[in-house]
């Protein structure tokens, strides 16, 4: 007999798939398409929206093709997981009445600096656990009430992408933690909206639908759309949310273990029981985010990671074929000295984000000569990535005392056995990653399957699930390391000030 299947949405900002997956975490069909964002048609070029209909459209297609390769009546469930902040208003039927601004567009930029004329950013963290970021999904309501305003008398309530897409789904207005808390609306130790700041929008917590927690049902697939997708009639939908949030879960990792979801963005992310966000955290540029379950938060550092290492393909291996590069690229690397041969990367291409954001150090090269080569360069990025890390572990230890006892990799980014190596020595602790693929898609479907009533709860989800680890320890290069972080630790506090006309 066929184990249970639960269909999941995985929705990124570059693809969207549909996964099919059993209760022991087996992947058996999966289909993706391309995502990306367009110009708003009555909008300037630079007003960056995601075309939500046509999302839908090849999620429901891509949810037909993977069906098709299932066994018949082996799908119990469906689940939804994006990423985080987008949202957008809609009428009673669920219809937008304004597009869905995406984290890629500027028009709310201008806010950051506004609302700080309102609330001390430091009270905002407080309460909500977020830091300013110019696509937080306050700043949108802000916008639109500020820029809109016939929209709000068409606007029932605002809904997040993942709600988006699952009233399309099941006609029912709902809204999970894990997305509410990417809001700056949410109150991180209350676990509910703050209304003190939705008065910023001049709304309040009757905006948002009802609140659904991770595994709940939340309705229905609508009988048009199960017969289109070749889902079973009264296929229920279960709640997941924000992508980042499922990872920690799909991986496998302990509570003594910090986790890194690596791919273009990297998120240094842990679990610990919640508490209120004080002034010193705040400074240190962490966001708290509620965790999936309902008595801890996610701590996390959003820094870029492979998005370094893309500019530096791009520059540095223009013209070499695509097919294999990235190990062309590796094995080079490989052939060049710990230090990059005094070639040091300050991988800050978002001065804004990380640890590193209080010095504001733009991106830099520093120690070239006209002998540094490609894998030099190369190197040094992941050098600068791997200490970029430490220097975020080390706030995570003064401002959350979080020690952990290793480091869970998961993404893309885990997959680059050079960059495991220099991660272990430069942090001097093990470096896990996981043979299963899907981190993100596995606690989506884990948290489901409970709702489904297949585990009796998360944790033994997770126990029933080998994820397959592998550990790389560090080597006898840790000495070499410390040396070469110090230096990166000075020029990272250096390069900023000094580029900002402060030192």
């Amino acid at each position: 007999m066929a184990q249970p299947v639960m269909i999941v949405w995985d929705c990124g900002s570059t693809n969207v798939r549909a996964v099919a997956m059993d209760t022991s975490g087996k992947v058996l069909a999966e289909a993706k398409a391309s995502n990306q964002t367009v110009s708003q048609p009555d909008g300037p070029p630079d007003w960056r929206i995601w075309d939500v209909d046509r999302i839908f459209s090849d999620l429901t297609a891509l949810t037909a093709r993977v069906a098709g390769k299932v066994p018949s009546g082996a799908i119990k469930g469906l689940a939804v997981t994006t990423w985080g902040a987008e949202a957008a208003p809609v009428d009673r039927d669920g219809n937008l009445v304004y597009p869905l601004i995406s984290w890629q567009c500027s028009r709310t930029a201008p806010l950051m600096d506004w609302i700080k004329t309102k609330i001390d950013p430091r009270e905002i963290f407080r309460l909500t656990g977020y830091q300013i970021m110019s696509f937080n999904t306050l700043l949108r309501l802000i916008w639109i009430r500020q820029n809109a305003p016939a929209v709000w008398g068409k606007t029932y309530k605002f809904l997040t992408i993942t709600a988006i897409l699952n009233h399309r789904l099941t006609g029912e207005f709902s809204v999970d933690p894990t997305m509410a808390g990417t809001s700056m609306a949410f109150n991180i130790s209350r676990r509910r909206w703050e209304n003190s700041l939705l008065a910023l929008a001049g709304t309040d917590e009757s905006i948002w639908p009802k609140m659904v927690e991770p595994g709940q049902a939340i309705g229905t697939v609508r009988p048009d759309l199960a017969g289109k997708m070749n889902l079973p009639a009264g296929l229920p939908v279960f709640a997941a949310g924000h992508d980042t949030q499922f990872a920690l879960y799909g991986s496998g990792a302990s509570a003594d273990e910090a986790i890194v979801s690596s791919g273009t963005w990297e998120i240094l992310s842990a679990r610990i029981p919640r508490f209120e966000p004080d002034v010193q955290t705040c400074s240190s540029g962490i966001l708290i985010e509620p965790d999936a379950c309902g008595d801890l938060v996610d701590p996390q550092f959003l820094m870029m990671a492979s998005g370094t290492l893309e500019w530096v393909r791009n520059r540095f291996y223009a013209g070499e074929p695509e097919t294999g590069i990235y190990s062309k690229m590796t094995a080079e690397a490989q052939g060049v000295a710990a230090g990059s041969n005094g070639t040091v990367f300050l991988a800050n291409f978002m001065p804004d984000s990380g640890p590193a954001a209080a010095y504001k150090t733009p991106g830099s090269i520093v120690g070239l000569n006209v002998n540094t080569t490609r894998a030099e360069v190369y190197r040094a990025a992941i050098e600068g990535l791997s200490c970029q890390l430490r220097n975020a572990l080390e706030v995570f230890s003064q401002t959350l005392r979080f020690e952990p006892k290793a480091i869970r990799v998961v993404g893309g980014g885990s997959k680059n056995p050079l960059w495991n190596q220099i991660r272990a020595d430069v942090t001097n602790l093990p470096v896990v990653t996981v043979t299963h693929s899907e981190a993100t898609v596995l606690g989506a479907a884990m948290f489901a399957f409970v709702g489904l009533r297949e585990f009796a709860d998360i944790n033994q989800a997770r126990a029933s699930i080998d994820v397959g680890e592998h550990r790389t320890m560090p080597s006898a290069r840790r000495d070499e390391y410390e040396k070469i972080y110090q230096r990166y630790l000075r020029l990272i506090r250096t390069v900023g000030p000094v580029y900002h006309g402060q030192a």
